[in-house]
């Protein structure tokens, strides 16, 4: 095994993230098996792609609502034990799903708030995830194990996707939810054999009040955690609606079906996890990864923009997967190096705000211009989003590494040379 493949892999050397990595690995593809089941129910209910992406606003609405209140939660309870209540309510709602898909009363309105369930519980589940990883590897390792789940992720979303179409061609919809329900288990099964004296658990908050203002407050007097966020913001507004762009891509730039879209799909996905690997082993992050980024996000998109054909259009969304994993692990890791334990629940939070939370706001806007326009038009607007990212951070987290005596990531426990290095990118 070479160096580099070493090095991408570097935090499953832990044996307590190995087993999150496996946890993550099985339940995150049922999730998305889930995703495509939900979604393809719907349309079988209703024929509208108004239903579709109501449902889809669904999933991600609690995390705009009440994300905060999650990573409030998140810095008052101890992550792992948070995670094996949050892994166990989120296997209701597939549940449910499941138990009215098949006895055959499944309505609308059943899917939507079983979707809607599930997303309150993510409102919870994800920053305390986010936050968790520090507390396995540590910071040193934290960069590469942010990396490594984006790789989870990306993977997931080609293998849970093609085993729960397998799924629904060969038994329908009902399955899909069941077995997503199991999956669950895998993860609870992770959190539960870790080994609690290797974690570097964050002293957990009390309950004070005002404690979500608080953290607002310390993440607005604080530019190395406010610029990234906002750049966060900016490119995961509008720049990250893949979900809403790619099928519009196939069926109306490019005249194809479900064919193409899987195309297109799995381009942007090998690209993702590509660019997590080299990420990963490369193991450090900064305003210049940051800012490099995204400028070949906003590149990529404007290039996929213009492409006239399916074939010229494959490599160009591979690139853009890997610029766009690349912008969102660099703010991933950077936040967590820079933000006090204490507050790195609330601050991850705000992250899963503004990367997910988005969804309702930037998905409707995205749809709304491929419709009355063409979907390159919203490639453009991601163009946009990602070259003008890539000035900010150029002008502001550059300024803020070279004014700073420590660098934007300081905090107690770090040695100060290795933030340098962090910071600079080198």
């Amino acid at each position: 095994m070479s160096a580099a493949v070493r090095r991408s892999f570097h935090s499953l050397s832990v044996p307590n993230y190995r087993r999150y990595f496996v946890g993550q690995v099985v339940s995150l593809s049922g999730n998305w098996m889930q995703t495509v089941a939900a979604v393809w129910l719907i349309l079988s209910l209703t024929g509208s792609g108004v239903a579709v992406g109501l449902t889809t606003a669904l999933q991600f609405l609690p995390m705009l609502l009440f994300g905060a209140w999650g990573g409030l939660l998140a810095d008052r309870f101890p992550k792992r034990r948070l995670l094996m209540v949050t892994q166990a309510l989120m296997a209701l709602p597939a549940i449910g799903l499941f138990a009215v898909t098949e006895a055959g009363i499944v309505a609308p309105w059943m899917v939507y708030l079983a979707v809607l369930a599930m997303g309150a519980v993510n409102a919870v589940d994800n920053p305390t995830r986010q936050s968790f990883a520090i507390e396995m590897v540590g910071p040193d390792r934290v960069v590469n194990a942010v990396s490594l789940n984006s790789v989870v992720v990306q993977s997931a979303r080609i293998v849970g996707p093609a085993i729960g179409g397998l799924l629904i061609a060969a038994f329908g919809v009902g399955p899909c939810f069941g077995v997503n329900a199991l999956t669950f288990a895998a993860m609870i099964v992770a959190l539960w054999r870790m080994d609690p004296a290797q974690l570097r658990a964050a002293p957990t908050s009390g309950r004070e009040p005002g404690a979500i203002r608080a953290g607002l407050r310390y993440v607005r007097r604080t530019p190395a955690l406010a610029v990234p966020l906002a750049l966060m913001a900016l490119v995961g507004t509008f720049g990250f609606n893949f979900q809403v762009v790619l099928p519009l891509l196939a069926r109306f730039s490019f005249d194809g079906g479900a064919g193409a879209y899987a195309v297109l799909v799995s381009a942007m996905g090998v690209g993702s996890v590509a660019g997590a690997l080299v990420t990963g082993a490369r193991g450090r992050t900064g305003p210049r990864l940051i800012a490099a980024a995204a400028l070949a996000f906003g590149v990529s998109a404007l290039l996929a923009a213009a492409m006239p054909a399916l074939a010229l259009e494959i490599p160009v969304l591979a690139l853009l997967g890997a610029a766009a994993v690349t912008f969102a692990a660099g703010i991933n890791s950077t936040l967590q190096l820079a933000v006090e334990p204490a507050m790195r629940g609330r601050v991850m939070a705000l992250y899963s705000v503004v990367f997910l939370g988005s969804t309702p706001i930037g998905g409707p806007l995205t749809g709304w211009l491929s419709e009355a326009y063409d979907p390159r038009v919203a490639l453009l607007l991601a163009a946009i989003a990602g070259l003008s990212a890539a000035w900010a951070a150029h002008v502001t987290l550059v300024r803020i590494a070279a004014t700073s005596a420590d660098g934007p990531i300081c905090r107690p426990g770090v040695d100060k040379s290795a933030r340098r290095r962090v910071v600079a990118g080198r």
